[in-house]
């Protein structure tokens, strides 16, 4: 893509908003990337028809699109320097993670290759952002993902959690409030029947989280 432009941004969203649901969400559908990003299903479904022509994704039936192997290039990149950029305001300058997703939004796209392998050197080479989503390989191999939601453990299990699937920051910020993120050790306690929420002990402080929550939360047994 030469140069950079607010039209090379866009083009670049889209290919990371591409890349999580083919490999993050429910799969690529005019409809959910038009909700990832905000936008209408017609604006969704115009960039679409215009990454298929320069062959960035291949459009495939009932409107779905998978990413080719230029486009998959592209969002890697895009994703590795958001994700390196994430750890870089949270472990060096101290932001709360709840903070940290806007702002890499606006970093991604300045970032260059030699920073990019300085951010890697400085922040000794990390795997995954502060919510525990992995940082893709430059080879383009495909992340090791480990964990299942907590919502799939049984009472009396314990755990210790990995990461988040949302970067909401009203989320983020209750999940920090109580102690509920990846590097601390949980145990699950009774769960209601019914969908009712899930009881969990966390650092000796019990807490009741609901099930919705608790599928949102990924962990390591």
């Amino acid at each position: 893509m030469p140069g950079h432009t607010h039209f090379a941004e866009s083009i670049e969203e889209y290919l990371e908003a591409v890349y999580r649901l083919e490999r993050e969400g429910p799969g690529v559908t005019t409809s959910g990337l038009a909700s990832e990003l905000g936008v209408s299903p017609a604006s969704a479904s115009a960039m679409i028809k215009k990454l298929a022509n320069d062959g960035y994704v291949e459009h495939k039936a009932r409107g779905e699109a998978k990413l080719t192997r230029t486009g998959l290039e592209v969002a890697v990149r895009v994703i590795r320097r958001h994700r390196l950029a994430e750890r870089l305001l949270t472990d060096v300058l101290g932001m709360p993670w709840d903070q940290v997703h806007s702002e890499a939004c606006m970093l991604e796209h300045a970032i260059s290759a030699r920073v990019e392998e300085q951010l890697v050197r400085v922040l000794n080479d990390p795997k995954t952002c502060p919510h525990g989503h992995p940082i893709p390989p430059l080879d383009l191999s495909e992340p090791h993902r480990p964990g299942v939601p907590l919502a799939q453990l049984e009472s009396d299990s314990c755990a210790v959690v990995h990461g988040v699937t949302e970067e909401v920051p009203e989320i983020l910020r209750y999940l920090d409030e109580i102690g509920l993120r990846p590097g601390a050790r949980v145990r699950v306690g009774p769960k209601a029947p019914l969908g009712g929420p899930v009881s969990i002990e966390i650092e000796g402080q019990e807490h009741a989280i609901s099930l919705e929550l608790a599928r949102m939360v990924i962990v390591i047994e």
